[in-house]
């Protein structure tokens, strides 16, 4: 037993499922990333299961990699994740909302409305995960020749944070009084005309709509490079962080929590939550099978794509049966990059076998019964490798319906995983605080 030390969940779901092969999988749904009517049943049941949140990552452009890898790939589209999560906050009470919103081609303003609308819509729920976006081909339609500097967008991601919330803090809580008998909406001494003028932005304010329900949505942040680790540890709430292994998993914990309480955070007011691919099966053996026929559904095109894109580096020319070339630094993310070259080194992998495990899926992943599985889970939890994670399921609905049905139970006779959500909101669920106003004194 792990005490009172409690595993946060969110579920990973744009894709619906990261697998490569997943809508090809015997029962799952292959046009699910646009099947409305499913995905409110997905979230739903994840509600049932007591999630913390359903997290929606996001594209902004169709994935760059070859049109024989293109045409077998279901991640290369899907909704908009603000107009998704707005209905799906319709039809749910409890879960989160995170929507990824990338600071290196939208606006300020545009972000802090989103999610300001989102978080009033679904009563406190909203997420915003920040992300620095590095798709070339999301360069050319914004309108740039080619795509921003790594260094450079975490500095705009910086700066873009203290806009993003200082506009969230446009209005103090009690601002608007809507006295009907004297007429008085709000009181305009509680309006503060924000007037950054920074190094990337320049952003006057104030935001035109009421404080978020949370004060802030909450902040996720999924980079795990030098400069992705220290954007986290100064801002984020929740980390979508990658690690492959416990050891790796743990490394990246203490850095980001040592982080941030060098700068005066609080470490328990950041959640780490690595994500995992999860396989559930009534024995080991049928579990494994699963994840063979299911990698099996990978074709080698899409698999060298995956590989290329996430290195950031055209490998296809060289020999498939032979191991990888020096890989030179690019701008593509470097912690991406810089884990498969492990793997690769470690597994002592060919550029095919590299190739059909990233296509697949190559991250973390727990492949066993409902008590294997929560067995690692819990000593991620107890050795300090993770405060949770964030489940990826490798087919839906049966992927979904396995761990909600038979992971959670176990889960929560271990006593790591409540039974009902603590609060109403999501930061009163995932145990963090709200955020004063850093310009108004709160009554709240």
């Amino acid at each position: 037993m792990s005490g009172s030390k409690q595993l946060k969940l969110g579920a990973f779901m744009r894709p619906v499922s990261i697998h490569t092969g997943a809508w090809r999988y015997p029962g799952a749904l292959p046009d699910a990333n646009f099947n409305f009517p499913a995905l409110k049943r997905f979230i739903q049941k994840l509600e049932q299961g007591k999630f913390d949140a359903f997290f929606m990552a996001d594209h902004l452009a169709v994935l760059n990699m070859p049109i024989n890898a293109l045409k077998r790939s279901h991640t290369v589209t899907s909704f908009e994740p603000f107009t998704l999560l707005s209905a799906l906050a319709s039809v749910t009470e409890h879960i989160g909302l995170v929507a990824t919103a990338s600071t290196t081609y939208d606006e300020p303003f545009h972000i802090a409305r989103r999610f300001a609308s989102l978080d009033h819509i679904s009563d406190g729920r909203a997420g915003w995960n920040i992300v620095t976006t590095s798709n070339p081909d999301a360069a050319l339609n914004f309108g740039l020749e080619e795509e921003v500097e790594h260094d450079e967008r975490y500095v705009r991601a910086r700066e873009f944070y203290d806009v993003v919330t200082g506009l969230w803090d446009s209005f103090a809580d009690d601002a608007f009084i809507r006295d009907v008998e004297s007429g008085i909406y709000f009181d305009p001494e509680k309006i503060h005309v924000l007037g950054h003028q920074g190094k990337h932005l320049s952003v006057r304010g104030p935001l035109n709509i009421a404080r978020p329900v949370q004060g802030w949505p909450v902040i996720v942040q999924a980079g795990a490079s030098e400069a992705g680790r220290q954007l986290a540890a100064e801002t984020a709430e929740m980390v979508f962080a990658p690690a492959g292994n416990l050891e790796a998993g743990k490394a990246l914990f203490a850095d980001i929590k040592k982080r941030a309480w060098i700068i005066g955070r609080d470490p328990e007011s950041i959640k780490i939550l690595p994500g995992a691919l999860v396989i559930v099966g009534e024995t080991v053996e049928e579990a494994i099978a699963k994840r063979k026929h299911l990698d099996s559904l990978v074709h080698y095109d899409s698999g060298i794509a995956s590989l290329n894109g996430a290195l950031g580096y055209d490998v296809s020319g060289f020999d498939p049966n032979g191991f990888l070339p020096e890989i030179p630094e690019t701008n593509a993310g470097r912690s991406s990059r810089e884990r498969i070259v492990a793997l690769a080194q470690r597994e002592k992998l060919t550029i095919r076998q590299l190739a059909q495990r990233v296509g697949s899926y190559g991250g973390l992943s727990f492949v066993g019964t409902p008590q294997t599985i929560a067995d690692e889970m819990e000593k991620w939890l107890i050795e300090e490798g993770s405060d949770g994670f964030n489940i990826m399921f490798p087919f839906l609905p049966e992927g979904l319906n396995d761990f909600v049905d038979k992971v959670i139970p176990e889960l929560q006779w271990r006593g790591i995983f409540r039974k009902d959500y603590e609060g109403k909101t999501l930061r009163e669920n995932l145990g963090l605080a709200r955020p004063a106003n850093r310009f108004f004194k709160s009554d709240r």
